[in-house]
């Protein structure tokens, strides 16, 4: 199965082909692939995978998904915790 992950338009380098841009994701920022939305401005959201940013997103679904995506960890990480005890 494959994830797509929404990140932060930080950053976009207009001189490099492909269009790239900085992207962060939590506060790891990777330079990501803008071609496939070019219209994309800084500060705002994109879903990416395998470094490829596929469609721009509006920030409050963005921001869900985020919350979803820490929610997912947390759980996984509290039933690691018990299965360990």
């Amino acid at each position: 199965m494959c994830l797509a992950i929404p990140g932060k338009v930080l950053e976009i380098n207009n001189s490099k082909n492909p269009l790239m841009g900085k992207v962060s994701f939590g506060g790891i920022v990777k330079e990501i692939c803008l071609d496939w939305v070019p219209d994309v401005k800084v500060g705002q959201y994109v879903i990416v995978h395998v470094g490829f940013a596929l469609n721009i997103m509006d920030e409050e679904e963005a921001l869900e998904t985020i919350k979803l995506i820490e929610d997912i960890e947390r759980q996984s990480s509290l039933s690691d915790n018990v299965d360990q005890a």
